[in-house]
């Protein structure tokens, strides 16, 4: 029998592997660090060739940011949804950054959550802010659009981070936003209205974490 702790890090690699569905250089640098997101283990690795959904969200949100909006019910620039996505934004400056941050979720919360397969007719799609506005989505989308919304407020995309994890209660994968500020770790889920520290949630496993710069493989320990 394979011991508990070996046998959920195997657990832990093995999903890895199979979200990133493409293979990482082995001889890329890695940083590790003991004190990671939700108490856990990371690896931190600047390769983010294997993370075409992201990426590709990237690009797409870039592209975006340089178009005129269409009419309200452009199915893929909403103009109504933008001009109040805007609106949100400029009502949000001059606050606090844990202020911005609870009101951010908050207005992201309550957009409809749909699953990829009845949204897409794929397995996992990740939604640029401006498809999120128009079909709404799933976790990461949540988590994408809040991450893009925070850095348009000033905040620093290198504090923040989109996690898939596993979420041990409910036994489904899941997506959340983590911001580092002030030595703490918050969380913005969809699932939780609060934004709360990271170490308050003890039913979540993370997999991996990325952000523009780079990623994380997660491990936790014993």
């Amino acid at each position: 029998m394979v011991a508990m702790g070996k046998f959920r890090q195997w657990i832990i690699a093995a999903a890895a592997v199979a979200i990133l569905s493409t293979p990482v250089l082995i001889s890329e640098r890695a940083e590790a660090s003991s004190s990671g997101v939700f108490n856990t283990h990371e690896i931190r690795r600047t390769n983010l060739k294997p993370f075409t959904k992201w990426r590709d969200a990237l690009k797409r949100y870039e592209r975006e940011s340089v178009k005129a909006p269409g009419r309200c019910g452009d199915l893929t620039q909403n103009k109504c949804r933008f001009r109040e996505w805007a609106a949100l934004i400029e009502k949000l400056r001059g606050l606090s950054p844990a202020e911005q941050m609870r009101r951010v979720n908050r207005f992201m919360n309550r957009s409809r959550y749909i699953i990829d397969p009845i949204n897409w007719g794929v397995k996992d799609y990740w939604e640029s802010p401006g498809q999120f506005f128009t079909r709404e989505g799933d976790c990461e989308d949540y988590a994408i659009t809040k991450y893009m919304t925070l850095k348009r407020l000033g905040f620093d995309p290198r504090t923040m981070r989109i996690v898939v994890l596993r979420d041990l209660n409910l036994k489904i994968a899941h997506a959340v936003l983590v911001v580092e500020m002030n030595g703490k770790r918050w969380i913005l889920d969809n699932q939780i209205e609060q934004v709360v520290e990271d170490t308050t949630i003890r039913h979540y496993l993370p997999l991996y974490s990325i952000n523009e710069y780079a990623w994380w493989l997660h491990r936790r320990e014993g």
